[in-house]
């Protein structure tokens, strides 16, 4: 049963009075999230939004808004989802972008300069409340517009070959995605007593993930607004959970917190993705709390992880492959290739490519990703850095153009470089140096960051800025990484020379 028809059953069968989504303390029924749905449902069908056509959703991580997922697919349309991470005027000009006939959203995004009016553009705009009602407040939907029919999730992403885009996952994509995960109900059993949490942004494929995971396996969901440490050990505590998700900065927050042993004793595994684990942190964890963590990899385009650690693999191998991604999921096939598409022998270092039904281009395509590995005569797979420039922050993928545009909108400003600097709690962070237009009075390097807060995504915001005269360039008159880095590890030891 796939996840669309799966969601329909639910919809209709489970018991109104069963716990479906705790949020802040306050657990959701499946009676509410079928309301909810239906009420959606309503409203979609008289906007004129039928089966197959693109619904756009402000997704934040609330119960409602599960609620219109569920509806959403459920139903045979496509979920175009629109990130309420992002500031005003980039949520406006994704919108203008994708440009869904019918958009969902909580009253706080629709109340942003400019949102309602690029939503009423060109289409119906929905206001979501609190409680799960559901209202048209302006717009109407064009007629004629087309479909995505057999394409479930619309997202925007960063991806792992360049420039944000949006990825179409197809309905297939998104079940084989469960299946290779383990995430199937058990037979006859439309509801689990278990319970998992969802900690991630429903907006990146983590979060979605978990989310559908929780869904199609009848399991009960702990919805935290964000991550923190203190609440994610307080759901892992309260529900007894015996597996958890978290990335790497978390993890590293959960060990500097110092979190008593005994609040996690029921975790018998985390998993890990979204970007690399080193093996000494997974290391630390485990002797800390006896938890294994289970690295995985995958991307937005394979509608999560194609690759990763199981606990028979870790138990076998750990002692040996620390610092792996682990082995292809079933239904998975991976190798490295040259420069020239060529496959490379076991243990030679080149492009990653991956072949799946979780493809966005099916199952019998090899995908190349920018991603450089190497698969050892184990069939172990190791990440060994991007042929692109991404800067992964925390997890989120950072591009390094979309900041430089930023510092280079400041009149002041005539050529910005960013570059990731290693950071042993987030990985990476990007920091940038900028070289001054000549005649102008220089920024400082405050006033350039205030302009980054205005026009990025919060982890876009360079941690550093430095403002030179001239950038430090190679013979070749590119700006050199190296130096780049090298220059604000300088300034940021000694502050009182910036």
């Amino acid at each position: 049963m796939g996840i669309r028809d799966r969601l329909s059953v639910l919809l209709a069968e489970a018991p109104p009075g069963a716990e479906a989504i705790e949020h802040d303390g306050v657990w959701w029924t499946w009676g509410q999230v079928q309301r909810t749905a239906r009420e959606v449902g309503d409203v979609l069908d008289t906007a004129g939004a039928g089966a197959g056509g693109r619904v756009g959703v402000v997704l934040e991580n609330r119960p409602e808004h599960i609620a219109v997922v569920a509806a959403v697919i459920a139903s045979r349309r496509c979920l175009v989802m629109l990130s309420p991470l992002q500031p005003a005027a980039r949520l406006t000009a994704d919108v203008t972008r994708c440009a869904p006939p019918v958009v969902v959203s909580g009253p706080e995004p629709l109340a942003r300069e400019g949102v309602l009016a690029a939503v009423t553009g060109h289409g119906t705009a929905l206001e979501l409340g609190l409680d799960g009602a559901v209202r048209a407040i302006g717009g109407t939907t064009p007629t004629g517009t087309p479909t995505s029919p057999g394409i479930a999730v619309e997202m925007l992403t960063s991806g792992t070959t360049g420039p944000p885009k949006r990825v179409r996952l197809r309905d297939e994509q998104l079940d084989q995605a469960l299946v290779s995960g383990g995430q199937t109900p058990k037979s006859g059993r439309l509801l689990s007593g278990s319970a998992s949490l969802v900690a991630a942004p429903l907006v990146h494929i983590g979060g979605l993930w978990r989310a559908l995971a929780c869904l199609a396996t009848g399991r009960r969901m702990v919805l935290l607004p964000r991550f923190a440490v203190e609440p994610w050990a307080d759901a892992v505590q309260r529900h007894g959970l015996r597996a958890a998700n978290l990335v790497p900065a978390a993890i590293r927050a959960v060990l500097d917190a110092d979190v008593p042993a005994e609040r996690l004793a029921s975790l018998q595994v985390v998993t890990s993705g979204t970007a690399p684990c080193p093996a000494e942190l997974a290391d630390a964890f485990f002797h800390r709390y006896g938890i294994p963590i289970l690295m995985t990899y995958g991307a937005t385009e394979f509608a999560g992880a194609v690759a990763g650690w199981t606990l028979p693999l870790h138990q076998r191998w750990w002692r040996r492959k620390a610092g792996s991604a682990g082995r292809a999921f079933p239904g998975v096939d991976l190798r490295v290739t040259g420069d020239d598409g060529t496959e490379l022998p076991a243990g030679r270092t080149g492009r990653l490519e991956v072949r799946t039904e979780q493809s966005t281009k099916g199952g019998r395509t090899w995908v190349r990703t920018s991603d450089l590995a190497r698969i050892d005569t184990d069939r172990f797979v190791w990440i060994e850095g991007r042929a692109d420039d991404a800067i992964v922050r925390g997890g989120f993928k950072v591009q390094p153009e979309t900041v430089r545009r930023a510092l280079e909108s400041h009149p002041s400003v005539r050529e910005a470089a960013v570059a990731g600097l290693p950071e042993p709690r987030l990985g990476e962070i990007p920091v940038a140096a900028v070289e001054t237009e000549p005649g102008q009075p220089p920024p400082t390097a405050d006033e350039l960051v205030a302009l980054c807060r205005k026009q990025l995504l919060p982890y876009e915001v360079p941690a550093h800025v430095v403002v030179l005269d001239a950038l430090p360039r190679t013979p070749s008159g590119k700006v050199g990484r190296t130096e780049l880095l090298d220059l604000v590890r300088a300034r940021l030891a000694h502050p009182t020379t910036a």
